[in-house]
């Protein structure tokens, strides 16, 4: 019965290798210092999207403060 008992275990532990554990009863882990890296090189491609992205962001806050105004009678068009 006992060597039953083993193999019926041993199987389980293959059947489950990995044990899942809550983040908040795991051991704190050591955080990764960005403080050394300095800026992140981009391609021009990339900038030209983020800057894209600049004006278009710029462009729809100047919609969203034009439509305020209109709305609260500043601005009659």
């Amino acid at each position: 019965m006992t060597t039953l008992t083993t193999e019926l275990d041993d199987r389980m532990e293959r059947d489950r290798p990995f044990v899942v554990v809550h983040p908040l009863d795991d051991v704190a882990e050591q955080k990764l210092e960005t403080e050394h890296l300095g800026p992140m090189p981009m391609t021009t491609t990339v900038k030209i999207c983020l800057y894209a992205l600049r004006g278009y962001l710029l462009l729809m806050f100047g919609l969203l403060g034009f439509r305020v105004l209109q709305l609260a009678g500043a601005i009659h068009g």
